[in-house]
């Protein structure tokens, strides 16, 4: 179906004329009611499948917002804007530039479906390759990806719009604000559409704001121009998207427009509206259905004959049923298919990749200057923000001066690169990482850096974006990735106490599609941070702090353009009788333990570092285990949900043959991390506690 209208036929006639854009002529007009009525019919064909059992098992029907949907899918340009709809979107996506047969596809969740080949619930339309966004279940979190690459738009120069799309309840939530700030803030070229129909659910807009206008509550924000419409009037709709497009082109902020519709059906399939709301109420609300109200209006203004609307609709009907029979046959995804798009494939661009595994290669990898872990941190970022200008970091505190981050791991980055590329953000921490997600969509090699959180204790707020950026290669079946580089300065001894020294990698290793590293020493830091500034996707960087100026992580440093991969761990000492398994400051506790258990009782620990825990070389722990047929597992995190956990199963159930002992634990106890020192060594492991362990498993 056509998407744009041309010009060429003859203008509307004087009478209808005088009230509309010069720009609405008959075609304008003709492709607008056909876009109307496909819309209307495939919202009906999607009921029908749901009854048949066919598919659709989720289908949130938009009838009653037909004006500001179609004003929205006209007014974004198709394959140079980008549009983030909501679930309820079915006609602007259409009006956008998905077709029919791609409308089936998505619902009945066939491999083909251009949004992520079914892997996304039904009612979720996307495109990416015409940049129809695939956007999530969680409801107006595509805010912040809308501000995010709004912000790419504006730092590049370029004249593109990002368009959001949400209905009023959304507008609840705190990373709406979140965006809604940043990009009244940021002057960004965003426009937020508000599709207001009065219900989140069951819960009317009274008991969720102070005013049935939702825009209303956002009115005090600078920069942010807000337009009312009557979302069920195609006319005041268009006059008030093209509004808010003149007002970004403008440059003097975002948008918002708030349309005011009606939802003639239920939320959703899964609902009942007739448990909360009155027959005579729905049969109010139908007399401003759009769909009759704008046909009316073609008749009434003698635009078209009724025998000339019947033949759109004919054509129109033709069309969804040659779809929904293309739809039908349509291959579903395969069984096998759901392991792919994970995680991007370990495809660095540029540099060597070294395990350093070995004395032979560490000499011949290595300079002769011996660096800090903090300094391994600074001088990696500062190679390569030199060595790829589409590299960006924002955070709190990494652009003050002189400050560079609360830790100076930043230290000359905004002196070197300015404010363009470092630039400091609000105390807002999904803001922080949601934006970065939006940002890296503007264009495929665009790194991103952030500090997600000036300590990890802090991570909380923005795990929901967290999770977002884990699926997205998954859910869009490899249409994108976001490219992030989160560095979060994690774990104790340190005297932080509640809030600055607990450990989080239990929790982010639950997430498939994310890397997770936690090195132990300098060099560790430059190969892994180098191999994540190359690689697509987002690698989180925990950084144990205690290490940051301690000697004991202390190294030469690589040589440039060496890489370590991901997943591959190192074995730190040599040993026969037992093996601790470790990562991150307990590397370090285990080596002096080992050292203590050769040196007293003669007793050889192999010491192996993980370094990564995601993706996690289990053919390291295997190997090691059947060397020496006992495991000691020890983290710094609480043992229980911590991720040793994990590395004791897959030992019991890849290894149980080769056990002489039962597989131990070391980490935290089962407390917050407290800010007293001798609170804090109490529930912290350290050397000695490792010793007892690895003594008490070594004599079973």
């Amino acid at each position: 179906m056509p998407k744009s209208a041309s010009t060429a036929e003859a203008a509307l006639p004087e009478k209808a004329s005088a009230a509309l854009p010069p720009e609405i002529d008959i075609t304008t007009l003709k492709n607008w009611y056909r876009l109307l009525y496909a819309g209307r019919q495939l919202d009906i064909k999607a009921a029908s499948y749901l009854k048949k059992g066919m598919g659709w098992s989720y289908h949130a029907p938009y009838q009653g917002h037909d004006g500001i949907q179609l004003a929205l899918g006209l007014t974004f340009r198709a394959g140079k804007d980008f549009l983030f709809p909501y679930y309820r979107d079915m006609l602007t996506t259409l009006a956008a530039g998905l077709s029919p047969e791609e409308i089936i596809l998505n619902g009945l969740s066939r491999d083909s479906d251009v949004a992520g080949g079914g892997r996304h619930m039904s009612n979720h339309f996307a495109k990416p390759s015409i940049r129809i966004q695939n956007v999530s279940s969680l409801t107006g979190n595509h805010s912040q990806h809308a501000a995010g690459v709004a912000r790419a738009i504006k730092k590049y120069g370029g004249d593109e719009i990002a368009f959001y799309s949400g209905g009023e309840s959304a507008c609840a939530e705190g990373y709406f604000y979140e965006a809604v700030n940043g990009a009244s803030r940021e002057l960004l070229p965003v426009v937020f559409v508000i599709q207001n129909n009065r219900f989140g659910i069951s819960v009317p807009v009274h008991e969720q704001f102070g005013t049935p206008i939702v825009a209303n509550v956002f009115s005090g924000f600078p920069n942010l121009k807000i337009i009312l419409c009557d979302g069920t009037d195609v006319f005041d709709s268009w006059r008030a998207m093209q509004e808010a497009v003149a007002f970004i082109k403008s440059g003097k902020g975002a948008a918002m427009v708030h349309a005011d519709c009606e939802r003639i059906g239920s939320h959703s399939n899964s609902d009942n509206h007739l448990l909360y709301r009155t027959h005579e109420e729905l049969e109010e609300i139908k007399k401003r259905d759009p769909l009759p109200k704008f046909r009316n209006y073609l008749l009434e203004k003698q635009l078209f004959t009724d025998a000339e609307l019947r033949s759109i609709e004919q054509e129109c009907d033709h069309i969804i049923a040659d779809a929904c029979e293309k739809g039908e046959r349509a291959a579903t995804p395969t069984p096998e298919s759901a392991r792919l798009f994970v995680l991007p494939d370990f495809q660095p661009t540029g540099g060597t990749v070294y395990d350093l595994v070995t004395p032979d290669t560490d000499a011949a990898l290595h300079t002769d200057e011996v660096i800090s872990f903090l300094q391994a941190i600074n001088q990696t970022q500062i190679e390569e923000f030199r060595r790829n200008p589409n590299t960006f970091l924002w955070g709190q505190d990494v652009a003050s001066k002189e400050k560079g981050g609360i830790f100076n791991a930043d230290k000359g980055m905004l002196k070197e690169f300015g404010n363009e590329r470092v630039f400091n953000a609000p105390i807002a921490e999904d803001f922080i990482v949601g934006t970065a997600n939006g940002f890296s969509r503007y264009r495929e090699d665009i790194w991103v850096l952030i500090e997600g959180a000036e300590f990890a204790d802090y991570i909380w707020p923005a795990m929901e974006q967290v999770v977002e950026c884990s699926h997205e290669y998954w859910r869009t079946k490899g249409q994108f990735v976001p490219n992030i580089v989160m560095r979060v300065a994690s774990g104790g001894y340190i005297g932080g106490g509640l809030y600055h020294s607990q450990n989080v990698e239990g929790a982010f290793a639950t997430l498939p599609g994310i890397r997770i590293v936690i090195p132990a020493f300098a060099d560790d830091m430059q190969g892994l941070l180098r191999s994540a500034f190359r690689s697509r996707g987002m690698t989180v960087v925990l950084e144990p702090k205690f290490l940051y100026n301690n000697p004991w992580a202390k190294t030469k440093r690589l040589k440039d353009d060496i890489l370590i991969p991901f997943g591959k761990a190192r074995t730190r000492r040599s040993g026969s009788d037992l093996s601790i398994i470790t990562y991150g400051t307990t590397v370090h506790h285990a080596l002096l333990a080992a050292e203590k258990l050769e040196k007293e009782h003669r007793i050889s620990a192999e010491v192996l570092d993980l370094r990564s825990i995601a993706p996690l070389d289990k053919e390291a722990i295997f190997a090691t285990v059947k060397k020496t047929s006992k495991a000691l597992v020890v983290h710094e995190d609480k043992v229980t949900g911590g991720f040793g956990g994990e590395v004791a199963a897959l030992i019991g159930e890849h290894c149980f043959n080769y056990l002489d002992a039962p597989v131990m634990r070391v980490g935290s106890l089962d407390t917050p991390v407290g800010f007293s020192k001798v609170l804090e060594a109490e529930i912290l492991p350290n050397e000695h506690k490792v010793f007892d362990a690895a003594l008490k498993l070594a004599h079973y």
